[in-house]
């Protein structure tokens, strides 16, 4: 019955919230937020193993797909977008699937999540293989497009990652690394758009973030494989060159030019020289 999913379940704190005031609102809205990051937090661990799972697919040369339903689909589609111009990684590399396509990336698609044919034939369209990664990502961790995705991974010998907020959940139990944070029911009854999808966000851009530190993407805290393809990324690898090369604007800006953009290469440069 939808009613005993975890994330159906009413809060009570919140049964009166049409009779509360815009403060009030704001402030048990934000109230929640906080439970969704210490759930996060106290699942670092299942975070560090998936971690450890996905660099060895990347370093192998394997890809990692994210895939998902709704909010969770959008999610995961929003962090495989930033990697290549944050980090400078290849877009075919990490890359994501939406049930229903990028049009349900931008618009609700209502009835595609229940469509699994449909993720296990994006998954053979794209010739997954047993060196690539499926995070499936739902919050429920009933949706059947994205279960059908963990066993069409299965099926394949591909690695198998969840994130969902229910630990008892069918996804959780088919993934060999789950990470379910228990954000427990949210503001208004079901809307896993919410705190739901606020600790899956903090998860993907964990996951990413620290599998691209540890591929060697970014110097220190500078992200030094940017691609800077707009007037703010040119400023910030002007910036990065400067800092870390210990050079003027000036000559960032000329070395840059001659690096066609890169501020990699422009380092291995200045450095080779020195």
């Amino acid at each position: 019955m939808p009613d005993e999913l975890l994330t159906e379940a009413i809060l009570e704190a919140t049964r009166d919230l049409d009779r509360r005031s815009t403060r009030q609102i704001l402030e048990l809205i934000h109230a929640e937020d906080l439970v969704a990051a210490r759930a996060v937090g106290a699942v670092l661990g299942e975070i560090e193993r998936a971690v450890e799972v996905l660099v060895l697919v990347l370093q192998g040369g394997g890809r990692w797909f994210n895939v998902g339903a709704g909010t969770s689909g959008r999610m995961g589609v929003l962090d495989a977008a930033e990697i290549p111009p944050t980090f400078g990684y290849p877009a075919d590399r990490v890359q994501a699937i939406q049930a229903g396509g990028l049009e349900a990336v931008w618009r609700a698609a209502e009835g595609v999540e229940d469509r699994a044919e449909g993720a296990r034939q994006e998954l053979q369209r794209r010739e997954l293989l047993p060196g690539d990664a499926v995070v499936a990502i739902s919050a429920s961790g009933r949706t059947p497009f994205t279960l059908a995705a963990l066993d069409e991974a299965q099926r394949i010998g591909a690695r198998r990652i969840a994130i969902t907020c229910d630990p008892r959940s069918p996804l959780a139990e088919k993934a060999e690394v789950a990470i379910a944070p228990e954000v427990g029911p949210e503001v208004i009854a079901g809307s896993t758009r919410m705190k739901g999808g606020l600790a899956q966000k903090m998860v993907l851009h964990l996951l990413s973030t620290t599998v691209m530190v540890r591929l060697g993407r970014v110097e220190g805290n500078q992200m030094t494989n940017l691609v800077p393809a707009s007037r703010k990324l040119e400023r910030r690898a002007l910036r990065i060159l400067s800092r870390l090369g210990e050079i003027d604007e000036a000559q960032a800006r000329k070395l840059l030019r001659e690096c066609h953009g890169s501020v990699q290469d422009a380092l291995a440069r200045l450095r080779s020289d020195r």
